[in-house]
């Protein structure tokens, strides 16, 4: 029982120290960054059937790369996004994922979250903003995301890109909001 208490303080204090050194990251502006962000948009956009999204909501926020891993009953992601108010760029988002339970192996993926009315995306843009468990996101195949609709003002589209993970985890995410 000991060996697995100190295991797990290893391990968030391993994350710990990589969302510090990960949040310094975000300090500058990279116009590559940027570009790379405008090109997953225009991936959802045009490879995901989501054009309905990008037609009615308010505001979405992008996340390229969030990068997740788990090995035995913790895990966590990150990664840093951008976000568009009417399709203008307003500002940057970082996302924190916790989770705990069953879990193993690693994964990258793009998401993106629409926000439907203008109360949902100011709600986003007050920072501090988390989507529990509860909130599923939409793996994305071809033609999937017809038959999906917002949920409580928020819809969430994830986009496979690399990894292996296997988990039975309760867990939630939470971003921080920086206008330019």
């Amino acid at each position: 029982m000991m060996k697995m208490i100190k295991m797990i303080k290893i391990v968030t204090l391993a994350f710990l120290f990589t969302g510090v050194f990960s949040s310094a990251a975000m300090a500058g502006w990279d116009p590559a960054d940027e570009a790379h962000a405008r090109a997953c948009v225009d991936s959802f956009r045009t490879n995901s059937g989501l054009s309905r999204f990008f037609e009615s909501a308010y505001g979405f926020v992008i996340f390229p790369d969030v990068y997740k891993g788990g090995f035995m009953i913790l895990g966590g992601g990150r990664g840093k996004g951008y976000v568009y108010e009417q399709n203008n760029l307003v500002g940057r988002s970082m996302i924190t994922q916790l989770n705990v339970g069953p879990q193993l192996g690693a994964q990258a993926f793009s998401e993106i979250i629409f926000f439907r009315g203008v109360n949902d995306f100011e709600n986003f843009k007050k920072g501090n903003y988390e989507l529990s468990a509860q909130v599923t996101a939409i793996i994305i195949t071809t033609g999937m995301a017809t038959n999906t609709d917002y949920s409580n003002g928020v819809a969430i589209f994830i986009l496979p890109k690399a990894g292996v993970m296997a988990e039975a985890t309760v867990g939630g995410q939470k971003f921080s909001y920086k206008p330019y």
